[in-house]
């Protein structure tokens, strides 16, 4: 076989690079020492380019200096120097230097024809969209698109079809952006061109995060992710689009993390031109943390960078985010109002509408704080013409808008139909969402909706709206019974793995294992995500339970107040408690008291010290939350916690110990699981799991009094347990409990074969009507926003449990089996479990300080029938 010529070697070179850019780099390398050995300069500006082409998805100063050496062997052939100069120009780009970039483009233009010239002009709508000129690429493409499809390069034409669809996306326009990326997506396939398939599936991604898909979104993301990393391309683009995501959903902890993330594999790769838009992603991230310092340094950086890349779009994008963080931090600002109008008008005309929307309503905030009130309905005015088309989000914010505007005029009635509409688009949206924590996390983009119901509610001082707002703003998801997710044997695959693993690391504490599982953690955690939710009828919110005897309490901050609306005897009252911040302190001081209470081994002086700290704080916090509600009386409780009161052990409060306490995520759970029928109690499970110190006589003594048969031992495996929760009406389970903040779906019970997790719950048809959990801190949730609980407690309430005894702080094991025994006989007698495990706790307060601390721990959460 003849060997081919160095030009030909170099042009092959170049269509590897097209096709599969990720390894051409070692080809083009090779094309360019021959050529140069050779002396064919023609040869060597052509493997140049390939060279340049191949570094552009990695290394762009290296890419820029490979295509700048292809110019120069060029030897003035307007052809090799046009087509090396559409690529320069993109290169100039990624560094963050449109003006160079856009005069490369230029100098393209005037040198080629024909295909080249198509090509030339697909770039420049390119460089035009990327710095913000929409309305400019948008017309570019148009002309482009036709001419790629004339002269048949159906490279560009793949290439041009998916920027063309991501301004389509970012327009809105998603019918015509998903025409665009399949097409693109035929091609690069019929192209085989692998990288390109995932670049495609990340854009995708983006689309229907944009158009509100959130399932759809993950899929094709993670579809991305795997293509691209096998490929060796490009990630931070993929990183970007997982921040705008998770962004969308409210979890702006792992949002925060990919954009991170996104910012330094942009720095590695001296992408300059991405690395601002990632870092308004963090600033995003932070903000919905309240993060302000760190919103208004990553926002104040993305703008200086955009102003130096002279992207004008971009920059005032950057400034709404200083803005919006000044604002909302109290911090104020000295924009001056026909600064603000620039902002606002920029935004619009640039083509982005939920950008356009937040700045005018941080617009009309502002004008508001001025007192130009005329001003301020103007913008509000302008931003509720969102309400009808769009993404839901888009609507919602519309909604708040003339919400906001309703309120200004002091209409009740509007105020109240524009809120409630808007919540109502936000949970629909949210039903769709299969997964629980994405669910939960959503509801972050309900609190200033809610929050705005709440604070016209307090205004007009009427206990049953306030009641009603408070309701509407707090634990949404646990009122909608979830759907039971799919049979999936991969995500049962995954799970069986975790815990194996987790148990050879908890057993042979094998360290290296914690990448591994880490990865599967993740594995499980995106797996479940790709699964839809089902439509939901909505959940009104009750507005006077029937209570019998009780007495309910349900806790309402806003705006660093704290109140509490009380129900009793059918009649509502709101009192107002005091600030916030003290009761929060008080109730960080319960647990601290209690854990060096438990502590063994401490002298008499420290245990007596940390029983004062223990009797002054839980005095303190129960003045705070009951000398301004005489009218609850001695009666039994039903409490409805917020923020930190949702993990107090309530039974250490005066006003509490001895009485029956019931806590509920929100009075209409409470009353739709206490009007739902009692059923048999007839089949009780017992299991022990291993580790405890007393948890098998606790087992055996506990199933003595029902007259069952404990599982214990090697026994007591994940798949018994779950077999006994499917089947049961009571479960009692002794294991050492975790409460996993970071990932709370991961929270756990230590079995004989390793931890069951609440992915393992969620995937159970039925779980008992109810379930005692004598281990650690297995009744303690991760609140997120809204009063939206993640954790074993949670999911058990969420899935139907109508009762739920779990300890809120750790405990003693060994101390634990008198007060279980106790709480358990009493069940056996026929009281309610409210009732029996304050009987129980009465009896064994004077045990000493262990058993006073494991008496403590223990709340009925549900509706303690």
């Amino acid at each position: 076989m003849e060997r081919p010529t160095a030009r030909q070697q170099a042009l092959a070179a170049l269509r590897r690079a097209d096709v599969d850019a990720g390894r051409a780099a070692p080809v083009a390398e090779r094309a360019v020492n021959r050529a140069v050995r050779e002396g064919d300069k023609e040869a060597v500006s052509l493997a140049e380019r390939a060279w340049g082409r191949a570094l552009l998805q990695k290394d762009v100063d290296s890419a820029v200096r490979h295509l700048r050496r292809s110019i120069d062997f060029a030897g003035g052939c307007p052809v090799l120097v046009g087509e090396s100069r559409i690529l320069l120009a993109a290169a100039l780009l990624q560094r963050g230097k449109p003006d160079a970039a856009l005069s490369e483009i230029d100098s393209a233009i005037e040198l080629l024809d024909g295909r080249g010239v198509a090509r030339a002009q697909a770039q420049r709508a390119d460089l035009l969209h990327q710095i913000g000129r929409l309305d400019q690429a948008q017309a570019e493409y148009q002309v482009a698109v036709p001419l790629l499809r004339r002269t048949g390069d159906l490279i560009s034409l793949q290439r041009t079809l998916v920027n063309r669809g991501i301004l389509f996306t970012e327009r809105y326009a998603f019918a015509a952006a998903e025409a665009d990326l399949t097409e693109a997506d035929a091609l690069a396939r019929r192209l085989d061109r692998q990288l390109a398939v995932g670049i495609i599936a990340e854009n995708l991604g983006f689309l229907e995060t944009v158009r509100g898909d959130v399932p759809a979104a993950l899929a094709h993301l993670s579809r991305a992710e795997r293509i691209i990393g096998e490929l060796g391309g490009q990630l931070g683009p993929v990183f970007s689009d997982q921040a705008e995501l998770l962004l969308s959903v409210g979890a702006r902890a792992e949002a925060g993390e990919a954009a991170g993330r996104a910012v330094e594999a942009f720095e590695n790769e001296r992408r300059r031109l991405l690395i601002p838009p990632a870092r308004l992603l963090v600033a995003q991230a932070a903000q919905l943390g309240r993060d302000w310092a760190t919103a208004l340094d990553q926002a104040t950086r993305a703008r200086r960078e955009f102003m130096r890349q002279q992207r004008s779009e971009w920059a005032e994008l950057a400034q709404l985010a200083i803005l919006r963080a000044r604002l909302a931090s109290g911090q104020g600002t000295r924009m001056a109002d026909g600064r603000v109008e620039t902002m606002v008008s920029t935004l619009t005309a640039a083509g982005w509408p939920a950008s356009a929307l937040e700045a005018r309503l941080a617009a009309a905030r502002l004008a508001f704080e001025r007192g130009d009130r005329a001003r301020g309905r103007a913008y509000l005015s302008a931003a509720s013409a969102s309400t009808r088309r769009g993404p839901a989000a888009l609507r919602a914010r519309g909604w708040y808008a003339r919400a906001l505007l309703a309120w200004e005029d002091g209409d009740a009635r509007a105020t109240t139909r524009a809120v409630r509409a808007g919540l109502r688009i936000l949970d629909e949206h949210a039903a769709a969402l299969g997964a629980t924590d994405l669910r939960a996390h959503s509801a972050a983009h309900r609190s200033e909706l809610s929050e705005l119901g709440l604070r016209f509610a307090l205004r007009s001082g009427k206990p049953s709206a306030v009641f009603e707002w408070a309701e509407r703003g707090r634990a949404s998801r646990l009122a909608h019974r979830p759907v039971r997710p799919p049979d999936d044997p991969e995500l049962a695959a995954l799970l069986a793995e975790l815990r194996a693993t987790a148990e050879q690391i908890y057993r042979y504490g094998q360290a290296g294992l914690r990448t591994k599982q880490a990865a599967l953690e993740r594995r499980i955690r995106d797996r479940t995500r790709l699964h839809p939710g089902a439509p939901v009828e909505g959940v009104e919110p009750v507005k006077a339970p029937a209570l019998g005897e009780r007495a309910l309490v349900e806790f309402v901050q806003l705006d660093g107040v704290l109140h509490a609306v009380t129900l009793v005897d059918g009649r509502l009252r709101l009192r107002t408690l005091g600030p916030a911040a003290p009761v929060a302190d008080l109730v960080d001081r319960l647990p601290f008291a209690l854990h060096r209470l438990a502590r063994r081994g401490g002298s008499a002086a420290s245990r007596a010290a940390a029983m004062t700290l223990l009797d002054s704080a839980a005095a303190a916090l129960d003045r705070a939350l009951f000398t301004a509600l005489p009218e609850v009386g001695d009666r039994p409780l039903v409490l409805v916690p917020t923020g930190s009161l949702h993990s107090v052990p309530w039974s250490v409060l005066p006003s509490c110990h001895g009485r029956p306490v019931t806590v509920s995520p929100s009075a209409t759970l409470w009353h739709t699981v206490a009007a739902r029928p009692a059923g048999s109690s007839g089949t009780i499970a017992v299991a022990a799991g291993p580790g405890l110190t007393g948890a098998h006589h606790e087992a055996h003594a506990v199933a003595a009094l029902h007259g069952t048969t404990p599982l214990t031992g090697d026994a007591a495996t994940v798949d018994a347990v779950l077999k006994a929760l499917a089947s049961a009406d009571v479960l009692h389970l002794a294991a050492h409990g975790r409460l996993a903040v970071d990932q709370p779906l991961f929270s756990d019970l230590r079995l004989h074969d390793g931890p069951l997790v609440v992915h393992d719950l969620e995937r159970l048809d039925r779980v008992p009507r109810t379930v005692v959990l004598a281990s650690c801190d297995s009744g303690r949730s991760v609140v997120c926003t809204g009063d939206e609980l993640l954790g074993l407690s949670a999911t058990f309430m969420a899935r139907g449990t109508a009762q739920l005894i779990a300890s809120v702080v750790p405990v003693p094991d060994a101390e634990t089996a008198p007060l279980m025994i106790e709480f358990h006989r009493g069940l056996a007698d026929g009281l309610r479990p409210a009732v029996a495990l304050a009987d129980a706790q009465k009896a064994l307060r004077g045990n000493g300080h262990a058993g006073l601390v494991a008496a403590a721990g223990f709340v009925c959460f549900g509706a303690g029938h």
